[in-house]
C-alpha cells in the first residue's frame, strides 16, 4: 500500500485538519499521563513549521453521541499549549459554524482544537454527511492516530476521500515500524506472544504461523498449550476447551516451517502474591496443587538463544504473571536481551499492547527497543492481518471524491 506523508504535500497557508488521538487519562480536570498528547507533538509542529494551519479532530471517551460535559476536550487545553508550545484555540464543536469561525481566524502559531467528535451519533457510524461537513473545515486531511485506524469512523476513513490525504509523522512512524516486523522483514523474524488467554488471541497466532520463523509462547496461554500436549498443568491457569484449538495451531505452524517455543521449565507456586514461596520445576511436573506464574531459567535460555537467532522480533504479552515478582523475572529477562540486542543494532524490534507496555518499562527495556508502539486494538488487528479502514484510506491509489 502506498501512502502520502507531510513531506508531499503543500501545506503553506492551507487549513490541516488533523485527525489525532488525545484520548488521555483524567483526573479532577487534570491529565495524569501526557504521552499521547507528546507524540502529536512533531506533526502539529512541522504543519506550523511549513505554514499551515493545524485543525485538530479527535475523540474523548464514548459519549456514544451525545454532548458530555465530563468529555469535553477542553481541559486538555493547557497541556497541549504546554508541549506544543503554541496557542490552542477551541471550538464548541466539530462542524458547523462554531467550528468555522474559529478555523477561518487562526493566525500564526496557533492550533484549533475541535470538540469531541463522538459527540455525533454519525462518527461511529463513518457517516459521509458529517466527514463532508469537516471536510468544510480544511484544504487538507492527516491522518496521526494509528491508535484509531482500526475503526472506520467519520473522521479516521470516510474524511480520507474527501481531501487530499497524508499520514502525520507519527502514523508514519507507526507505519514504518510495522512494516519492518511483517511487512518487509529482515530474517528470521521471532514473534514471541504471551497474556492469559488462548482465545483472544486465536486470529494473531493463526496469522503468525504463517508469517515468522519462530514464535515463543508464554504467559497463560503457554499452559493451554502444554494441556494440549497431555500435560498436567495443575491448578494453573488454563482454558483446556481450547486444547483442540491450540493444537490446530501447533499442526498449521508445523505446516509453514514456523518453530513454537513453549516452556521447558517452569516457576510454579501455591498462592498469588508477592514473593510467594515457589520453585523451579520441568514444564511437565507441575505439582497438582501448585500453579504455574512465570516460566524458568531453562525456559528463558531458550527464548534469549532465539533472540539471538533473530533478526526481527515482534512482541506482544508478558511471559509470566510480571506485575508482581519474583514472576516477572523471565518477561524481564528476556525483554532486557532483545533491547540489548536492539541497543547495538543487531535486531529490529517491535512491540505493542497494554499489558507489553507495561511489562518493557517495569523491565527498564522500552527505551531500547526500535519501536513501541501504544495503539493497542489497532496493533492487535495488524498483528492479525486485518485491513486497518484508517490506514486503507490513505492509499494514495485513491483520489479525493470531487464536491458538487
Amino acid at each position: 500500500m502506498a501512502w502520502k506523508t507531510l513531506d508531499d504535500m503543500d501545506l503553506d497557508g492551507k487549513r490541516v485538519l488533523t485527525r489525532v488521538d488525545i484520548n488521555v487519562p483524567v483526573e479532577d480536570g487534570k491529565v495524569t499521563d501526557a504521552t499521547r498528547i507528546e507524540r502529536i507533538c512533531p506533526t502539529v509542529q512541522d504543519i506550523l513549521s511549513r505554514g499551515g494551519r493545524p485543525v485538530l479532530l479527535a475523540h474523548f471517551g464514548r459519549p456514544k453521541g451525545e454532548r458530555r460535559d465530563d468529555m469535553s476536550l477542553q481541559p486538555l487545553i493547557p497541556v497541549l499549549e504546554a508541549q506544543l508550545g503554541a496557542e490552542v484555540v477551541f471550538a464548541a464543536d466539530c462542524i458547523g459554524p462554531a467550528a468555522q469561525a474559529i478555523v477561518d481566524t487562526l493566525g500564526d502559531n496557533q492550533v484549533a482544537l475541535l470538540e469531541n467528535t463522538r459527540f455525533h451519533k454519525g462518527e461511529e457510524a463513518n457517516d459521509p454527511e458529517l466527514a463532508r461537513a469537516m471536510a468544510e473545515l480544511g484544504d487538507v486531511y492527516c491522518n496521526d492516530a494509528f491508535s484509531a485506524a482500526h475503526r472506520a469512523h467519520a473522521s479516521t476513513e470516510a474524511l480520507a476521500h474527501l481531501l487530499p490525504a497524508c499520514a502525520g509523522r507519527l502514523m508514519q512512524g507507526e507505519l514504518e515500524a510495522l512494516d519492518s516486523a511483517l511487512g518487509s522483514p529482515r530474517r528470521p523474524v521471532l514473534a514471541v506472544v504471551g497474556g492469559a488467554k488462548v482465545s483472544t488471541k486465536l486470529e494473531l497466532l493463526g496469522n503468525l504461523v504463517t508469517r515468522v520463523d519462530m514464535l515463543v509462547i508464554g504467559g497463560g496461554m503457554a499452559n493451554t498449550f502444554l494441556a494440549a500436549k497431555g500435560v498436567d498443568v495443575g491448578k494453573s491457569l488454563c482454558e483446556h476447551e481450547m486444547a483442540e484449538t491450540a493444537r490446530e495451531i501447533l499442526v498449521k505452524a508445523g505446516d509453514a516451517g514456523c518453530e513454537i517455543i513453549l516452556p521447558v521449565d517452569v516457576v510454579v507456586a501455591r498462592e498469588f502474591k508477592e514473593g510467594a514461596e515457589n520453585e523451579v520445576v520441568a514444564a511437565d511436573a507441575c505439582p497438582a496443587d501448585a500453579m504455574i506464574l512465570d516460566a524458568g531459567p531453562e525456559s528463558v535460555e531458550a527464548v534469549k538463544a532465539a533472540i539471538d537467532r533473530a533478526e526481527t522480533l515482534i512482541w506482544n504479552g508478558p511471559l509470566g504473571a510480571f506485575e508482581i515478582a519474583p514472576f516477572d523475572a523471565a518477561t524481564n529477562a528476556a525483554a532486557k536481551h532483545a533491547a540489548l540486542r536492539s541497543e547495538h543494532g543487531q535486531l529490529v524490534s517491535v512491540a505493542g499492547g497494554g499489558d507489553t507496555v507495561a511489562a518493557l518499562n517495569r523491565a527498564g527495556a522500552a527505551e531500547d527497543f526500535s519501536y513501541i508502539s501504544t495503539a493497542g486494538g489497532a496493533f492487535l488487528e495488524w498483528m492479525e492481518g486485518k485491513v486497518l479502514p484508517g490506514v486503507a484510506a490513505l492509499d494514495d491509489g485513491e483520489e479525493p471524491v470531487a464536491e458538487d
